[in-house]
C-alpha cells in the first residue's frame, strides 16, 4: 500500500466528535464507516505483506537461517513503521476520500 501525501500523525490526536458527525449526521454511523474502511486497509496491507514475504518462505529453514535473512527483517520493519489502518481510515474520511452510501429503510 502506497503511503499518502498527507502526513499521518503517529501520536495521539484529540478529535472533535461533532466534526465527525457533520457528514453523516450520526456519530455511530461515522464510526462504522471508518471501522469498515480500516478493515479494508488492514486486509490490503496484510495481503501485500504476505505476498512480499512469500518469496522467503522455505519449509526447510532452521531457526538460525530465519534470523539471518536481512531482507525479510527489513520488509517486516517497514510494515511495522507504517501508520495504523485506523489512522489512515480517519484521515481518508476527514479528507473526503471515503466513498460510502447510506441505505434507507423503506417507509410503510
Amino acid at each position: 500500500m502506497e503511503s499518502k501525501k498527507q502526513p499521518i500523525p503517529d501520536t495521539t490526536v484529540t478529535r472533535d466528535l461533532s466534526k465527525f458527525s457533520e457528514k453523516t449526521g450520526n456519530i455511530y454511523q461515522t464510526v462504522m464507516i471508518i471501522a469498515q474502511r480500516a478493515n479494508q486497509i488492514a486486509s490490503e496491507v496484510k495481503s501485500e505483506l504476505n505476498s512480499r514475504l512469500e518469496e522467503f518462505s522455505n519449509f526447510t529453514d532452521t531457526l538460525e537461517e530465519t534470523f539471518e535473512n536481512r531482507e525479510q527483517i527489513e520488509i517486516s520493519r517497514y510494515y511495522e513503521r507504517q501508520p495504523k489502518p485506523t489512522l489512515l481510515a480517519i484521515n481518508e474520511f476527514e479528507e473526503g476520500e471515503t466513498y460510502y452510501k447510506v441505505v434507507e429503510e423503506p417507509k410503510e
